[in-house]
């Protein structure tokens, strides 16, 4: 694995536990309001910590917090984020994995071997304006379709989750995605926020009225919609 960050300690990264979040670095997408871009374009100038050092500081940890979360950048750019997953686990942590869905063979064997807790998987627009919101022309929908149906499968809790830019989505926008994923637990809608780091500059939040306006029509395709960051 290549890690780029540690955060040793998170209140909301992990929905009702205390844990530590590690940062992987490298991303297949260019999303142009994502708001780790340092991970993903400068992530082979980025110090990089080792594997030891991480599993040494949650050894350390037992007890104290309640998981782990792998995010990114992307974890399953990595082939070995399995084998990552596994030591892990070995430690005892529940453990989030937060991924874009572009790897579901991956995915599937993580899941498969019940390495992960929680899964957060981002769905970054409708279909039909999905390739314009990655920042990549021509981009294949068909992994993110798989790794929708794996997580549907019920294994393992999980949650969908939405960035929402005002310049990227419209309210026809969450209701073609909607009806697209329609049937996960949980749907979040997440304002925009400018870290200042941004892969695009000139994108700005959804204000919130119409945010829940949003939440209420993509409501009846979900098991509970939320609002986050608001």
């Amino acid at each position: 694995m290549r890690i780029c960050g540690l955060q040793t300690l998170s209140m909301v990264d992990y929905p009702g536990k205390l844990a530590a979040t590690i940062f992987t670095g490298g991303c297949n997408l260019r999303c142009p309001f994502c708001h780790n871009a340092p991970l993903v374009t400068g992530a082979a100038q980025a110090p990089v910590l080792e594997e030891s050092e991480i599993l040494d500081f949650l050894n350390r940890r037992k007890g104290l917090l309640d998981g782990v979360v792998l995010t990114g950048g992307e974890p399953l750019l990595h082939p070995d984020a399995a084998d990552f997953l596994k030591k892990l686990r070995n430690l005892g942590f529940s453990i989030k994995l937060d991924t874009n869905g572009c790897y579901p063979e991956r995915l599937h064997r993580i899941l498969e071997g019940q390495l992960v807790d929680y899964v957060a998987m981002d769905l970054k627009n409708s279909p039909e304006k999905y390739a314009q919101t990655v920042g990549l022309k021509n981009f294949d929908l068909a992994p993110i379709e798989e790794s929708i149906r794996l997580l549907k499968t019920g294994c393992i809790d999980y949650e969908f989750r939405t960035t929402v830019v005002r310049e990227l989505h419209s309210l026809q926008d969450i209701l073609s995605l909607s009806q697209w994923a329609q049937g996960a637990p949980h749907y979040f809608l997440q304002q925009f926020v400018d870290s200042g780091t941004l892969i695009s500059q000139g994108l700005h939040p959804v204000p919130v009225t119409e945010m829940q306006v949003m939440a209420q029509t993509a409501s009846p395709f979900f098991g509970e919609v939320l609002l986050r960051g608001v």
